[in-house]
């Protein structure tokens, strides 16, 4: 007889409700002969529960959620995007792709994680976003100059290090040092970068792996813009949202990404390098590489000193654009991207808690949120460790 797990009838119907998918729906998608409306009733009453194949199936494929929060006590509270997002206009809320909300609900799923695996407690020694803050008018080169004294990190080790890949891991590596969660995921929805979401214990960037390297790096700091004016985010290339925007909330958006590209790339240190300078593809790319940020934010800093127009700018985007899209390829090793998603110091808590014996392999694949027989391919990215981003 197959193992029948202890799951909660309450989480079974929660989440199918939340879900917005119907028993009739469950079935239809569950596929098998032994399964009917009745059975799925049942478990939604307790009388009986989903074996842990069919738990499997109904989690990842059907409601989409992780498989570990068919075990929690109660529903948790989850935050409406209008709540999470509270600076970005209601139209644009109302109309985020279903891809985009899931993977929002995916990343709240990751927030109840992290507080378990770390006993309600951020292991960071010290915390950005309880150490800074900012007032929605302050100077964003202020806020730039603050944020990268409290980091450590200074243009010259920026310009050191390798690449854009190189850039981006040790970015992400520095924002967990300091308490922010990094996670990624392939957005499949081109024109949402990344978001945030806002906690005071476990504030989250979410990032779109999909997108290029540099282009990541600036949703990074984008977003960490958001988390410390203490509100969710969403970065996309298209900012005619702002057009419906007014007081501190407009005032937010444009700093957040006026701070990213001051952060990324000081002004002074760039009218230095700029002086007497050729504007040029190949400078654009020179200069992109050294900063080890897109061309699109190079070009956008030379449009602010008039040195390039609006039109040669929105041309120049809408071929790089096109471009990107074109070299844009699928595939890859199946472990490796998943541990890109995770990161490193998520997958080390998750196993350093396994081989303490304080979660058993079930739980690893639930935090994972891979199927069991995955685990041992997960484990074995600890030892392989310095891959992509």
């Amino acid at each position: 007889m197959s193992e029948q797990l202890p799951v909660n009838p309450i989480m079974l119907k929660w989440a199918r409700e939340s879900a917005g998918v119907s028993i009739a729906e469950v079935v239809k998608k569950l596929k098998r002969k032994t399964v009917t409306a009745e059975t799925v009733a049942s478990w939604e009453q307790g009388e009986g529960s989903p074996t842990y194949p069919q738990l499997e199936e109904i989690a990842y494929k059907i409601y989409q959620r992780p498989l570990a929060l068919f075990f929690f006590p109660e529903p948790p509270q989850e935050e409406s995007p209008q709540e999470s997002f509270r600076t970005l206009p209601n139209h644009t809320i109302e109309n985020l792709p279903h891809q985009i909300r899931l993977l929002m609900r995916k990343a709240k799923a990751m927030q109840i994680n992290l507080a378990e695996l770390y006993e309600n407690t951020n292991p960071a020694p010290r915390q950005i976003l309880r150490d800074l803050s900012f007032a929605p008018n302050v100077s964003h080169v202020e806020m730039a100059d603050s944020i990268r004294d409290y980091l450590g990190i200074s243009l010259s080790e920026q310009a050191s290090w390798q690449d854009s890949t190189q850039a981006l891991k040790n970015w992400r590596n520095i924002l967990e040092k300091y308490g922010v969660f990094v996670f990624k995921d392939a957005f499949r929805v081109e024109s949402f970068s990344g978001f945030c979401l806002y906690d005071d214990v476990y504030p989250i960037i979410y990032v779109n792996n999909s997108t290029a390297k540099n282009r990541q790096i600036f949703t990074l700091f984008h977003e960490l813009a958001h988390l410390l004016f203490r509100t969710g985010g969403i970065d996309t290339p298209s900012d005619n949202y702002l057009d419906y925007l007014d007081g501190d909330n407009r005032r937010i958006e444009i700093l957040c990404n006026r701070f990213a590209g001051e952060f990324l790339v000081p002004r002074d240190d760039f009218d230095n390098k700029i002086l007497g300078m050729p504007i040029t593809d190949g400078a654009i790319q020179e200069l992109a590489e050294t900063y080890h940020v897109s061309r699109e934010v190079i070009l956008r800093k030379l449009l602010d000193r008039d040195l390039v127009n609006k039109r040669i700018y929105e041309a120049k985007v809408q071929e790089w654009n096109e471009s990107a899209q074109q070299r844009s390829g699928k595939g890859g090793n199946y472990y490796s991207t998943q541990g890109v998603y995770l990161g490193e110091r998520y997958l080390e808590t998750v196993f350093t808690r396994y081989y303490q014996k304080n979660i058993s392999l079930r739980q690893v694949a639930d935090y994972l949120d891979v199927k069991e027989k995955n685990v041992p391919g997960m484990e074995n990215l600890l030892y392989t460790k310095g891959g992509a981003a």
